[in-house]
């Protein structure tokens, strides 16, 4: 992993693909490419498939918590991202929040949603508060979140993807009919899980000097090549050109911090 990582450093390689421990990944990455300015943490965004198609969600685990500028740049980041995997200009992008109401959810969320609304920025059309059962539905291209709250939601999506599997073998084992009905229904069941799972594809770290691809631990060989194709666009359609080109209109509106509340007499 890091030979791949020094090999993007050096230019000896345009991106590094691994399935390799993903906190040992981003740490090298982290420590060998640095984050490019002004992001100060990095994060990682999946593939999600949705009753649609597919969205965009970050952070699904590379920081934990956050606050509303670092939201603020997960959406630039995830927007930038979308506009090269789905070929669209102007991505729309949600906030994952306990409420759709604007007074709802932690003041970080709260103020990062302010600064979206205001700014009004290109490539990206910034959709207010979403959900949880929005994910499943594909409401909006882009789901934003810190990666605490992203870890939760995606190892929940994975055990239920497995779960429903799971009870779809057992219904079919019941009785003949239902396991010769399993022997033709296999591959479309096999192909039912592998789309509820998120990351089949790999997941993109973000907010680097640099593209790395952090294919699953479990990947096979189809899986794999998946995320070196992701790598591959990520670098044809310039990546973090893109980003720093989003950062830029970004930079003029920025979160206020929180005040703190005066001492009761």
């Amino acid at each position: 992993m890091w030979q791949a990582i020094e090999a993007v450093k050096s230019g000896g390689a345009d991106c590094a693909v691994s399935a390799g421990n993903t906190g040992a990944l981003m740490a090298m990455a982290k420590f060998c490419l640095h984050t490019m300015a002004p992001i100060e943490r990095p994060a990682i965004a999946a593939m999600w498939p949705t009753l649609r198609g597919e969205s965009i969600v970050l952070d699904v685990g590379a920081t934990i918590g956050g606050d509303a500028q670092h939201l603020v740049d997960l959406a630039v980041m995830g927007a930038a991202m979308a506009r090269i995997v789905f070929h669209i200009e102007s991505p729309t992008v949600g906030l994952l929040n306990v409420g759709t109401e604007e007074i709802k959810g932690v003041e970080e969320v709260k103020a990062a949603g302010r600064v979206l609304r205001e700014a009004n920025l290109p490539n990206m059309r910034y959709q207010g508060f979403v959900e949880g059962d929005d994910l499943g539905k594909g409401a909006v291209d882009v789901f934003v979140t810190e990666g605490f709250t992203g870890n939760i939601a995606l190892k929940t999506a994975e055990g239920t993807a497995r779960q429903l599997a799971q009870y779809m073998r057992e219904a079919v084992s019941q009785d003949l009919m239902s396991r010769i009905g399993f022997l033709f229904a296999r591959k479309a069941i096999a192909a039912m899980r592998a789309k509820m799972s998120p990351r089949a594809s790999g997941g993109v770290f973000l907010g680097l000097d640099g593209v790395v691809i952090k294919a699953h631990g479990g990947a096979d060989a189809e899986s794999y090549a998946g995320a070196v194709e992701l790598a591959y666009d990520m670098v044809r359609q310039e990546l973090l050109g893109k980003i720093r080109e989003m950062i830029a209109h970004a930079n003029g509106f920025r979160p206020m911090p929180a005040r703190s509340r005066a001492p009761q007499s």
